[in-house]
């Protein structure tokens, strides 16, 4: 089949079976088909490559289909794909201990699921549980998830006025003032939610110490604190999770997206013995997932944290993000339309003085071979979220190539007026 009528169908399928709206968007940015990546790049349906600095909004941290994890999946397919929930399963057995032994101390427990929202989902189930209590109090901008309860404590009108009446006791707080997270916590609170960076928000980072103060606080009212590191987990922010920036312990703490190497989806919601006591002391069964845990998805997180450390993918992370984030200020001092750029490890938003900048570059970069995307809660932010395997010549061609995207905006906009 010829490209141009492969991309007819696929959006005509789209169109009459998947999302109509979905695909009148998509077609109307130019985006085409993907049909193979590898390393850090995608190939679309004409054979175009692409340096995906996106990564999946952070699921492709050691690339795509890399080989490692690829083969502990075979590995795991030919012996027994999926658990049968009655016996004991090894895999994740060994995932959980894997988990306790690089996570902040204290949290030693791993309660398995199949995504992000999933394991927010169990995270504020089981804190209520654990404390008896219903409310709790979330960040503005702050992103979640988009099931119910997730939604319910994620920080943007758009996404949840139209589902309401959602959860109710969540108050939220500005990001990064803890003098206003103290002030919303009460007795009837059971937990503040964050994350270590705000990803969906704009790659906002909090100032030094701002996950300390919470944690005292929570401490203060009884309160359980859930970092979500979901997004920032496994090495994002140069730190294998974001939370060891500040030093801070969590008492519940949301994983995935990187988690499953790129290859297999996997939720985690990682816990203290308190917090297991208090859910499954008396009802092992609880919580429970039909999926979750299986062994096709714990063969891929294993193998993906092998891969992180002998990699040396967080320190990797720290390293090229830094000189990423330096090269992206350097390439666009001076530029009109850019309020700010700001990142930790390669976690790096770029943000735009104009309300709907940041379409026009995402389109103008994919235009030139770069696939980046704006922040679903702060649109006027690109994000750079690329793989943690990204060479420091890749990352500098991608530097170059914002800047020519932001370049041509700026005489589109220029000739406007």
């Amino acid at each position: 089949m010829k490209p141009d009528d492969f991309l007819a169908q696929v959006t005509d399928q789209y169109a009459r079976h998947v999302n109509p709206y979905q695909a009148r968007l998509m077609a109307f940015a130019g985006f085409g088909v993907e049909v193979e990546a590898e390393g850090c790049y995608v190939t679309d349906h004409e054979g175009r490559k692409f340096l995906d600095c996106l990564g999946g909004f952070g699921v492709f941290a050691l690339g795509h289909r890399h080989p490692k994890v690829v083969e502990a999946v075979k590995r795991q397919l030919e012996a027994m794909p999926m658990s049968c929930k009655t016996f004991f399963n090894s895999r994740q057995a060994e995932l959980a201990e894997r988990l306790a032994q690089v996570a902040p101390k204290g949290l030693e427990f791993t309660f398995f699921s199949n995504s992000g929202a999933e394991a927010v989902e169990a995270a504020m189930k089981m804190a209520k549980i654990a404390t008896g209590r219903a409310g709790f109090v979330s960040t503005t901008g702050g992103y979640h998830g988009k099931t119910l309860g997730a939604l319910s404590v994620t920080g943007r009108d758009k996404y949840r006025s139209p589902a309401q009446p959602l959860l109710a006791g969540v108050e939220f707080v500005p990001y990064g003032d803890a003098g206003a997270a103290e002030a919303a916590m009460g007795e009837g609170v059971a937990a503040f939610i964050v994350e270590p960076v705000q990803g969906e928000g704009g790659v906002q980072i909090p100032p030094p110490g701002y996950l300390a103060e919470l944690r005292r606080v929570c401490d203060k009212v009884g309160a359980l604190l859930i970092v979500d590191e979901v997004q920032t987990g496994v090495g994002r922010t140069g730190r294998m999770f974001g939370s060891e920036h500040d030093g801070v312990m969590p008492d519940l703490m949301p994983l995935a997206k990187a988690l499953g190497g790129g290859v297999m989806p996997i939720g985690a919601t990682m816990g203290t013995e308190a917090v297991w006591q208090g859910v499954f002391g008396q009802n092992p069964l609880m919580h429970t997932s039909t999926f979750g845990g299986n062994q096709l998805a714990c063969a891929a997180a294993i193998a993906t944290l092998d891969i992180v450390r002998e990699e040396g993918l967080v320190e990797r992370s720290a390293h090229v993000g830094a000189l990423f984030l330096a090269a992206l200020k350097e390439a666009l001092a001076g530029q009109e339309l850019v309020a700010e750029v700001r990142g930790k490890g390669l976690l790096i938003g770029i943000e735009f003085a104009v309300d709907e900048i940041g379409e026009l570059i995402v389109a103008l970069a994919l235009k030139r071979g770069l696939i980046v995307a704006y922040t679903l809660n702060n649109p006027r932010v690109i994000r750079i979220e690329p793989p943690l395997v990204i060479t420091e010549e890749q990352a500098r061609w991608a530097v170059q190539t914002v800047a020519e995207a932001v370049t041509e905006t700026t005489e589109m906009v220029a000739s406007l007026t």
